[in-house]
C-alpha cells in the first residue's frame, strides 16, 4: 500500500487566524488598490506567467461523463498493482481501458469524450 502523505487541513477560520498570527507573503492592500492595468502589468512582469494567454471568452465547462457500475474479475496481480499506486486507482484502470479502446476503434475518441 503506498504511504499516506501528511495533509493538514484548516477551516477558513483557522486559515484567517493563522494569517494574522504569522502574516501573509501577500501584500492584500496593494493589490485592492491596483488598477486593472497595474495587475496586468504586474502579471506580464511574473516569469511564471510569461507567454500565457488565457481566452476566457472560449472557455468551456467540461463535467465528467457518469460512470457505469462493474463488477468484473481480474488477476490478483493486476488489482495489486492498480492499488499499491494509491488513491485514485480505478480511475487509472479506466485510463488504461479507455486508452486501449481508442487505440483499437478509428474515430472512437471523440464519441468517448463526448458520451
Amino acid at each position: 500500500m503506498a504511504r499516506k502523505e501528511h495533509i493538514v487541513k484548516f477551516t477558513d477560520e483557522e486559515l484567517i487566524s493563522l494569517t494574522k498570527q504569522e502574516g501573509s507573503l501577500s501584500n492584500w492592500g496593494k493589490a485592492a488598490g491596483m488598477t486593472s492595468a497595474e495587475v496586468e502589468a504586474s502579471v506580464a512582469l511574473d516569469l511564471d506567467e510569461a507567454g500565457m494567454v488565457m481566452d476566457w471568452e472560449s472557455a468551456t465547462l467540461e463535467l465528467p461523463l457518469p460512470k457505469a457500475v462493474l463488477n468484473m474479475r481480474v488477476d490478483k496481480e493486476i488489482l495489486d498493482y492498480f492499488r499499491k499506486t494509491g488513491k485514485g486507482y480505478q480511475s487509472r484502470i479506466n485510463a488504461v481501458l479507455r486508452s486501449y479502446v481508442e487505440q483499437k476503434v478509428p474515430g472512437v475518441q471523440k464519441k468517448l469524450a463526448r458520451g
